[in-house]
Formats: structure tokens, C-alpha cells, sequence
């Protein structure tokens, strides 16, 4: 049994973080190859446009690459460059919840250790603000999935419907799922 989770759609705050440097850095290439009085070959300094937009399509092409899947007994979280791949048994059911990042500040992912950022927009491995290690695949911080492992680590995820997510991990793990 392999069945994909949808994730919630990254919002627009996060593509404009992604693509206003980019555009801005372009706009700078522009503005000093056509200087005139200018020491530095205009063809060198234009050759950085297609590195820009390369770099630019290399990080939209990584934000794009969000995943939640539950497969047999594991659930399989891609999040940008980042998998994590966590049986159901590891999870600690008794304790996950669903909740809003803005009410509990703890939980906040605060200190990137390996991650990928954008503004509303979360992947990867992360220090909460209660420093504890939590890996991330957050793009709605209203509904976040909370799932504490056994080994201490915290998984916090953004599926459409994080309660329908957790319902699946109970009945899986044979308890009832909480209605």
C-alpha cells in the first residue's frame, strides 16, 4: 500500500522570496554592463544572467520538490534536497497533535542546521525554539502535523489535512484514530 499525501501549497510570500533577489541581482548585472564609463568587460559580467537563472530555476525546482507519502508501514517525507523515511512504530501517537506555529512559539523551527528557507516556507533539519531537533516540511504554519519520535527528534509537516494524516498513522499503528 503506497498512498501519496497532499502537501499544502507553498504561499506566494515564499516565490517572491525566491525570485525579488534574483530579479534585483539581475537588474544590478544589467545596470553596470551598460555603465559607460566602466573598466569591467560588459560580456564577462553578463555571463552571470544565465548563472543567475540557472541558480534561480535550481532553487524553484527544489522548493517544488515537497512529498508526503505513506508507504506499507513507513512514512516517507521529501522536503526539498532532504528524505526522511520513519516507520510508523518509531512514532510517538500519544503525543502528536496538530497545531498553529503562531499559538505554540516552542515549536517553532528557529536554527537551521540543514536546511532550506524561504519566507513561509520550511525544509529540512532545524533546532526548535525550544531546541530540540525537528526535521521540517512546513508551508502552513496555521496547521502543522506534529509528530514526536521515540529517538527524541520531531517531525513537523504540513499536509492539507493534518488531521486526516494523523487519523491514518493511528489506524495504522492499530489504535483508534481520535474523532
Amino acid at each position: 500500500m503506497q498512498k501519496d499525501i497532499p502537501v499544502a501549497p507553498l504561499a506566494g510570500i515564499a516565490w517572491l522570496g525566491l525570485w525579488l533577489p534574483m530579479l534585483l541581482a539581475a537588474g544590478v548585472i544589467i545596470g553596470v554592463a551598460v555603465m559607460p564609463a566602466q573598466t569591467t568587460p560588459a560580456h564577462g559580467l553578463l555571463l552571470a544572467l544565465p548563472l543567475l537563472i540557472v541558480i534561480g530555476a535550481g532553487l524553484s525546482w527544489a522548493a517544488r520538490r515537497r512529498r508526503i507519502v505513506l508507504s506499507n508501514r513507513d512514512l516517507q517525507i521529501t522536503a526539498t534536497l532532504y528524505r526522511k523515511q520513519v516507520p510508523v512504530e518509531a512514532i510517538d501517537l500519544d503525543n502528536a497533535r496538530v497545531v498553529s506555529l503562531d499559538e505554540h512559539t516552542e515549536l517553532r523551527p528557529m536554527v537551521k542546521t540543514n536546511g532550506f528557507t524561504l519566507p513561509g516556507f520550511s525544509a529540512g533539519h532545524y533546532r526548535m525554539r525550544n531546541l530540540a531537533k525537528a526535521f521540517c516540511l512546513v508551508t502552513d504554519r496555521s496547521r502543522v502535523l506534529v509528530l514526536p519520535l521515540r529517538d527524541g527528534l520531531t517531525l513537523l509537516l504540513s499536509p492539507e489535512k493534518p488531521r486526516e494524516l494523523l487519523d491514518q498513522l493511528l489506524e495504522l499503528a492499530g489504535q483508534r484514530p481520535a474523532r
